[in-house]
């Protein structure tokens, strides 16, 4: 396993909650949308075991063309040692990075996209939302829908509907309109749905998607392959 230290070129304040730390782009190092890395900090390899609490598993925020590796993340008052610790860093210092894997990238099959997400998990569509800008090829259209109790949304000047490249974003407050909105969603039986955020905002996703009959392999998780099926296998008792 190869282990990348690089450092915070930028630092971004989405929201008061939210950051977006940019780091320089190793060398010939590459990823594609909807991939996620390994975001270790200083210490994390000092003794004998890696010290898992300052490890976490990330979505990256950009695509390659950027020039930079996005972690978009929201930071609370009350928080681990790892965001602490991150909350705590300037522009110059160093990070590690390594394991970058891809469980979401775009499908290009001809079918509609819903991007469902909560909360800072928009930061994982980004990329593929960017991506379908740059080449709408065998996508017949995208939209996205989050939902954020926080009314901070974020990405805003991205996540905007644009009917000229068949894009439609949506953002709500509260589970019950939400919920709705993916009953509405779900009426296209033939559609690709992407679902990001707690494994128990997947659980509920899946049931109500289900309930519509919506099948597993119309379901894009970000998560490993051999874990799927603890999720997809997942039957509505709604």
């Amino acid at each position: 396993m190869q282990i990348y230290w690089t450092k915070i070129n930028k630092i971004i304040e989405e929201t008061p909650e939210v950051k977006t730390y940019l780091l320089d782009c190793p060398e010939d190092y590459t990823w594609e949308e909807g991939s996620h890395i390994h975001l270790a900090l200083e210490g994390f390899n000092a003794g004998d075991k890696p010290n898992r609490s300052l490890i976490r598993h990330m979505s990256i925020s950009t695509l390659p063309h950027e020039n930079s590796i996005g972690i978009t993340t929201r930071i609370r008052e009350q928080c681990s040692e790892f965001k602490s610790i991150l909350r705590n860093m300037e522009i110059g210092h160093e990070v590690a990075i390594f394991k970058t894997h891809s469980n979401v990238p775009l499908k290009r099959e001809d079918k509609n996209v819903y991007l469902l997400s909560s909360g800072v998990g928009l930061a994982t569509f980004r990329p593929l939302v960017l991506d379908y800008f740059d080449r709408a090829d065998n996508v017949n259209h995208i939209h996205s829908l989050n939902i954020d109790s926080s009314k901070d949304f974020l990405f805003t000047n991205i996540f905007e509907s644009v009917p000229d490249k068949k894009f439609t974003s949506q953002f709500v407050d509260n589970r019950k309109e939400y919920y709705n909105e993916v009953k509405n969603l779900a009426t296209d039986k033939a559609g690709l749905f992407y679902v990001v955020g707690s494994d128990e905002f997947l659980v509920e996703n899946i049931e109500v998607l289900r309930e519509q009959g919506i099948k597993p392999e119309q379901i894009m998780l970000d998560k490993h392959e051999h874990v799927l099926p603890e999720f997809l296998s997942i039957q509505s008792s709604i």
